[in-house]
């Protein structure tokens, strides 16, 4: 009897959930109710004129998304994988994930920058090849990237004059340039001139930072000028100081992009002085101390400006204060820089660059030994830590093998570290970047030019190197 009471209660429940079910009504799916009720339905005149190129717009969005992507063959593509020359086992460890990654390099729904970052490693590479066949036998072979680079005594003539930086920027390297300005033009510049390739014919500014002198009388009211410039954009969006009808309260690593109160005094002693007597008088020493407390840059006066970089920007500092910040643009980072030109109404005393980058202690043997990438032939892999870098950030991938790459789990190769660089447009910087990834083993080349527009890449990278060292 309790065996036919239960069966009846579960057929009973069972009606329920069925009678229930069929007077519940359907659920409408999003695109159908997205269909029947689109944006603006009940918009009327302008408003829905406004919603139908909206719509349409959006729709050309919708089918560009859906359009199936092909391969497309970017130029210097095919240069970058002739790998038919031969490899030690050091340089094919450096290609590993480099040979995996052509199939996504040559999609056409590529990242925007990666046929002008392919095209810029097909030369580069070619270059290093070439070093590889005839100097890389020598692993004791000097290198010419020094810590520092100087030039003094030296005069602006119609060119400027010219530094070299063999092997670019990085953060906290920084240009000093002691001068005085002079009367035969009203304004000087100092450029950080980016780095060229043979077929370029002009290469990229990476910062021009113009001053605009007050005059003889100190009558004008002196401006700086900060821009950039590449082949593909021109001229940059100016950025002045003081620019007194910028409301831009933004900072470059937490530093002010003009300090304006300096400025703003600096315009009124100017106006009070104009009544002081005539500011040309002979004796020197009596200009010198009003004019350089006030103005940034003043003819016949000698200053000391030093340009940095941060992590964010560049940095103006003159006469041990800060005066402007410039935030990197796209695809003008500082490690680009090759060169730095001073034009213009200026007198150089001396101009010094220092904090650059320099493969250290790369050809200590001993050293080498202790800190190269333990080898994951016939290991089980429990961790891969990728790591993203440039080319000439030698001291700090050294600073990271000292530091936490010494522990035992990744010594004894249960964790891995990589190192992921993309190639450099100095060639000096690509050959010191070789020999290093042959000498510590814990490199991957990466088949374009570094931009930061290309990262994700870098992080494709590392998916496909976890896979290859489980394989």
């Amino acid at each position: 009897m309790k065996k036919w009471t239960g069966g009846v209660v579960i057929i009973c429940l069972g009606l329920v959930l069925v009678v229930s079910y069929s007077f519940i009504g359907k659920t409408e799916s999003a695109y159908a109710f997205f269909k029947n009720h689109p944006s603006g339905e009940d918009n009327a005149g302008e408003k829905a004129d406004v919603s139908d190129e909206q719509s349409k717009k959006k729709m050309e969005r919708l089918a560009t998304v859906r359009e199936k992507p092909h391969f497309m063959d970017f130029e210097g593509l095919s240069d970058l994988y002739n790998l038919s020359s031969k490899w030690s086992i050091e340089e094919s460890n450096a290609l590993l994930v480099w040979k995996q990654m052509r199939f996504l390099l040559s999609r056409s729904d590529a990242l925007p920058e990666t046929a002008q970052g392919i095209k810029e490693a097909a030369i580069v590479w070619k270059d290093l090849l070439k070093d590889k066949a005839s100097n890389l036998g020598d692993v004791r072979e000097s290198f010419d990237c020094p810590y520092f680079v100087i030039a003094s005594n030296t005069k602006i003539l119609k060119n400027g004059s010219v530094l070299d930086i063999p092997c670019g920027l990085v953060e906290d390297s920084s240009i000093t340039v002691i001068g005085i300005p002079g009367s035969w033009q009203d304004s000087f510049q100092i450029e950080l001139i980016g780095s060229q390739l043979p077929d370029e014919p002009k290469p990229p500014i990476v910062l021009q930072y113009k001053v605009f002198l007050p005059g003889e009388n100190l009558t004008k009211e002196p401006v700086s000028i900060l821009n950039t410039w590449t082949k593909e954009s021109g001229w940059g969006k100016e950025e002045k100081c003081p620019d007194h009808g910028s409301t831009n309260v933004l900072k470059v690593d937490g530093l002010v992009k003009c300090n304006t109160q300096i400025v703003g005094r600096s315009a009124e002693n100017n106006r009070n002085a104009s009544h002081t007597g005539d500011f040309k008088s002979s004796n020197a020493s009596e200009v010198s101390p009003h004019a350089s407390s006030n103005f940034l840059f003043v003819e016949g006066n000698p200053f000391t400006a030093t340009l940095w970089a941060g992590d964010e920007g560049f940095h103006m500092t003159v006469n041990g204060r800060h005066e402007t910040s410039f935030a990197y643009r796209e695809k003008l980072e500082p490690w680009l820089v090759s060169r730095v030109n001073v034009k213009g109404s200026l007198d150089v005393v001396s101009i010094l660059v220092k904090g650059l980058p320099v493969p250290k202690d790369l050809y200590l043997d001993a050293d080498a030994k202790h800190l190269k990438a333990p080898s994951l032939s016939n290991k089980r892999l429990v961790l891969l830590i990728g790591v993203f870098s440039t080319g000439n950030n030698f001291e700090r991938r050294m600073t990271l093998r000292r530091s936490w790459m010494q522990y035992d789990t990744v010594r004894s190769g249960d964790v891995a570290v990589r190192f992921f660089i993309g190639l450099h447009k100095n060639k000096e910087v690509n050959f010191q970047l070789w020999k290093e990834a042959l000498v510590y083993g814990d490199i991957q080349l990466m088949p374009f030019v570094d931009y930061y527009n290309l990262l994700t890449y870098k992080t494709v990278a590392i998916c496909i190197m976890g896979v290859c060292l489980r394989c």
